[in-house]
């Protein structure tokens, strides 16, 4: 029976579209993808690869609570084993968080714990770091303070071109996700006792 994954997206949707073209096939299939915005670019690739894809704006419900409990039935009713957070662009409620506690990941353009949040990557510039990457990690209930599973960094060049590295960041998170959600499908992963902040990972990432 295939892993069945759902994706949560805001945006244009390329990590969406990194897992569907990596990962989305018989061992792991793509059940649904849900937006936060009607207009997001990544409810067009998920409908051109033949996957349900449904809208569900903070403004078309009563509040948060109410539009995460709605989105957390239709993951549900899809049966996902894993929501992954590919571009999502808002906070999820407590309640929705422990509904799917140990299944949620994110993805996140600095090595945390350094600069979570917004702008991250306009953060680490403005610190001067010389060095940068990207973390795929679980979603608690804190400001991307969940367990990492994986990291992959980069130097920084002299010549400090926010769209270049923006488009390095990119080009990391489209490989790092689908490894991460790849590692989680196979049961390679798994949380350290020892070590809230760390998620153990098998094979040649153990």
């Amino acid at each position: 029976m295939a892993f069945r994954v759902g994706v949560l997206i805001s945006g244009e949707g390329t990590n969406l579209q990194a897992i569907l073209d990596t990962l989305h096939g018989d061992a792991i299939e793509v059940v649904g993808v849900a937006s936060s915005r009607h207009r997001a670019r990544g409810l067009d690739r998920a409908r051109q690869a033949g996957i349900e894809a449904e809208v569900f704006d903070l403004g078309d419900h009563s509040d948060r609570d109410a539009r995460d409990a709605a989105l957390g039935n239709w993951l549900a009713d899809r049966q996902a084993d894993l929501v992954v957070l590919a571009g999502f662009m808002e906070i999820l409620s407590g309640p929705f968080i422990h509904r799917f506690e140990g299944r949620i990941v994110n993805v996140h353009p600095s090595l945390l714990p350094a600069f979570p949040g917004v702008r991250a990557i306009e953060q680490a510039l403005d610190y001067g770091v010389q060095v940068m990457g990207v973390t795929v990690h679980f979603v608690d209930e804190g400001v991307d303070s969940g367990p990492v599973i994986l990291q992959e960094c980069f130097e920084l060049p002299y010549a400090r071109d926010i769209e270049a590295i923006e488009e390095q960041v990119h080009r990391i998170e489209h490989r790092l996700l689908p490894r991460a959600v790849s590692l989680i499908a196979a049961g390679s992963v798994r949380f350290d006792p020892d070590n809230p902040r760390l998620a153990r990972t098998g094979g040649r990432d153990g």
